[in-house]
């Protein structure tokens, strides 16, 4: 007899459910697609490409002119190397090599005054865009969704224009008759104009605004991730505001704190137009001493031994941070 439920169910005895189709697997030894793998090999070597190209040999170029000895010529620098001559002609330049430049920079306090200063200056300028872009980026995170692609909008704005002619401006702001002293003594805060033009102060303010946007980018994106309830259950567990901001946000927003930091940091310290327009010839900073080497001296070999001492004080600690942070993703793994 046939089960009326079977029936009912559009199924009887004598039928067999269909077993599910199973794929054959393919083989352990299956040749793979070639195309693909070229194409895997060429997109991995586009960024070590760029950065042969971009980095490593203007790198050694300029480390073989700091190897060499000022000559009026052209280049102004010898030994040149004779690539017509072959290997002999490169054994013949590299004999000729020195550390001349190096230690002349030992030798030389200007130098060391111009890269203290400069370390200086960078240090304290991004100490001070940290606290002016935190209190922005945390505003820019918490506000409502519909406005926030707005507020990024505005603070990178001032990409769009020139960075020599938003320098140029911040000198009709700070002048003696310019616009901040002129609104100063109309509503009555000053008697007298301010000197604040070719002054480090000048410098700073011009480092702060020029630099503001790459920290408060990274900035926001990490606060903008932040899980709202580790905040709330803080507060619920009686944590005063203060406390919640220090103990909870600030160290969830510590990846982008160093990355902002960095990315200001680092070209800050090579400075160039901003002390050179807005500091005067009273700031010292290495951007200027190495511009003043190049096209001034024309001392090239000086000039690139100058370069390389900055790019060493610069990507070392960089390594040695990496290096920590890695040992310390290993350990909490």
């Amino acid at each position: 007899m046939t089960n009326p439920k079977l029936i009912s169910s559009g199924l009887t005895r004598s039928e067999t459910i269909p077993a599910p189709r199973c794929e054959p697997e393919a083989p352990e030894n299956a040749p793979t697609n070639p195309t693909g793998k070229w194409a895997r090999f060429a997109l991995i070597c586009v960024p070590y490409l760029w950065l042969l190209l971009f980095f490593l040999i203007p790198f050694v170029i300029v480390a073989k002119i700091s190897l060499s000895e000022a000559a009026v010529s052209i280049p102004p620098y010898l030994p040149v190397i004779d690539w017509g001559r072959g290997l002999p002609g490169l054994w013949g330049a590299v004999q000729r090599w020195s550390l001349g430049n190096y230690l002349w920079l030992t030798e030389d306090g200007l130098y060391w005054r111009a890269y203290a200063s400069s370390l200086q200056i960078a240090f304290i300028s991004t100490l001070l865009t940290l606290l002016v872009g935190f209190p922005l980026a945390y505003g820019m995170a918490r506000a409502p969704k519909s406005w926030q692609l707005t507020l990024v909008m505005m603070v990178i704005l001032p990409f769009w224009t020139s960075f020599l002619i938003r320098v140029y401006a911040w000198i009709g702001i700070l002048k003696t008759d310019g616009l901040l002293n002129q609104a100063l003594i109309t509503i009555g805060v000053i008697n007298e104009p301010l000197i604040i033009l070719n002054t480090s102060l000048a410098v700073y303010i011009g480092i702060i605004y020029s630099y503001l946007p790459f920290m408060v980018l990274p900035l926001y994106s990490s606060l903008e991730k932040l899980d709202t309830t580790l905040t709330e259950a803080a507060e619920d567990l009686g944590c005063p505001p203060w406390k919640t901001f220090w103990r909870v946000t600030v160290p969830l927003a510590k990846p982008g704190v160093i990355a902002g930091c960095c990315l200001v940091f680092i070209p800050a310290v090579g400075e160039f137009v901003i002390p050179d327009l807005l500091g005067g010839s009273s700031t010292l900073m290495i951007g200027k001493t190495l511009w003043v080497e190049f096209f001034s001296n024309r001392d090239w070999p000086v000039a690139s031994a100058v370069a390389m001492v900055l790019l060493v004080l610069l990507v070392i600690p960089i390594l040695l941070f990496q290096r920590h942070e890695t040992r310390h993703s290993e350990g909490d793994i």
